[in-house]
Parts: structure tokens; sequence; C-alpha cells
């Protein structure tokens, strides 16, 4: 997957604000699966036209709305897996970090940043991968940019 994609899915990772780095997030957990990009896109635009923008909001959502909205986007072959892990790792997010934020800033670098995502129940070295691409040079510079 190129760099940028959180620019062209109107992510604004610049900003550093929570609301976007959540977005990335939900759409790396997305990526993270082995899909064309075009149906993870699709899912991802998806669920923030649900309004799933946070973990509550997911997390409210539960696994049947989750289910629907992802098989809306194609996303069907890994539909159920999917549902399950979102929430799961919303819950983590909340009960470990509280937020996006809380979790990049106690990571000392990218490579510590990623480390700690591999630590969530279903995020494996590819989702921390994508995640910490795009957030580790605007989080932590250039020369730390990613593992």
């Amino acid at each position: 997957m190129p760099r940028a994609v959180a620019r062209r899915l109107g992510i604004r990772l610049s900003s550093r604000k929570e609301a976007e780095l959540f977005k990335w997030f939900l759409a790396c957990l997305l990526f993270g699966k082995p899909i064309q990009q075009e149906i993870a896109e699709r899912a991802y635009t998806r669920l923030m036209s649900a309004g799933l923008r946070n973990p509550d909001a997911v997390l409210r959502a539960g696994w049947d709305e989750l289910v629907r909205l992802l098989d809306e986007a194609h996303y069907v072959r890994y539909d159920f897996s999917s549902a399950t892990k979102l929430l799961e790792v919303c819950q983590e997010l909340k009960q470990r970090y509280g937020n996006m934020t809380k979790l990049i800033a106690q990571a000392r670098t990218a490579s510590d940043l990623s480390a700690r995502l591999q630590e969530f129940k279903h995020i494996g070295p590819v989702t921390a991968r994508i995640f910490t691409r795009e957030v580790g040079p605007i989080w932590y510079g250039s020369r730390r940019s990613s593992p």
C-alpha cells in the first residue's frame, strides 16, 4: 500500500487530533486484512458514513451493525471476524490507553509504537506497519519514521 493513503481518505494526520488518529487506526484495521485496497477503502467510507468515528461509536454500533456495514461495502470475506476485531480492539484501546493520542504519546519511537500496537489481540505486523508508516514521521520525526 502506498504512502499518503490517509490523505486520500480525507484523514488529516498532520493535525495530530484524536479524531483523525482514530480514523486512521480504524482504516488500518481494515487494510490489515488480505483484501483489495478498493474494498477496504469502501468499508472505511461506509463506517465513516455511519458515524463510527471513535471507539465508543464502534462499540455502540455492535457486532450485527458492523457486519451489515462491512457487507454493504463488499468486505464479506472477513465481515464476521472483522466485526469482532473492531469491537475487541476498540474495547482494549479504551481500557489500556484511553485513546490513540495517549497510546502514541507513550511510545518513544515508531518502533515502540509498532510494538505497542502488536500487543493488541488482532493486530499484527502488517497493520502496525501500515499505521506507523504514516503516523511515525509526523509524531516522531523522519529519523525514526518506521520499524
